[in-house]
């Protein structure tokens, strides 16, 4: 299934050329001047938690960090800060029982189950919001850059 993913993201990337309606629609999700009060209205109740997507300067493609740990209500912000496109994705065998399903209502354009979509544009963001999320670990990918190890692991604790 994982070089399955990896293959239709590499797809995409190699037929997609320009800016798609999902990058853009990223684009629109910038959250970042959000007050706390929009954010509880997102059903937020917790820390919006940040994590950049980078191209490090020695070659390599990471999520900074690569782990963390956040409480059930907290939001996590992905940064598209270097070397996109980048995404979020999540396999079924590397997540808590019962968080396919809350992520599959949880994670705002997803360019199939469990994948966000691409985001190209500097700075575009990608929130997902944990109220209600079971709790465990999380292993995620970025979907293009897999195979060159950004891979991490978020934590979701009561």
């Amino acid at each position: 299934m994982r070089k399955f993913m990896a293959a239709v993201a590499l797809f995409g990337i190699a037929c997609g050329g320009g800016e798609s309606a999902g990058d853009a629609a990223t684009e629109e999700m910038d959250h970042s001047e959000m007050s706390a009060e929009e954010h509880a209205t997102m059903g937020g109740t917790g820390t919006v938690h940040e994590v950049q997507m980078v191209l490090t300067e020695d070659g390599n493609y990471r999520y900074v960090p690569d782990a963390l740990t956040i409480k059930v209500g907290d939001t996590v912000r992905w940064i598209n800060v270097s070397g996109g496109p980048h995404n979020v994705a999540f396999y079924a065998d590397s997540i808590p029982g019962g968080a396919a399903d809350f992520l599959g209502e949880a994670m705002p354009d997803q360019m199939m189950p469990l994948s966000g979509g691409f985001m190209t544009a500097p700075n575009a963001t990608y929130d997902i919001t944990f109220v209600g999320a079971p709790t465990g670990e999380y292993g995620y990918v970025c979907t293009p850059h897999e195979p060159m190890g950004m891979v991490a692991k978020l934590t979701v604790e009561e």
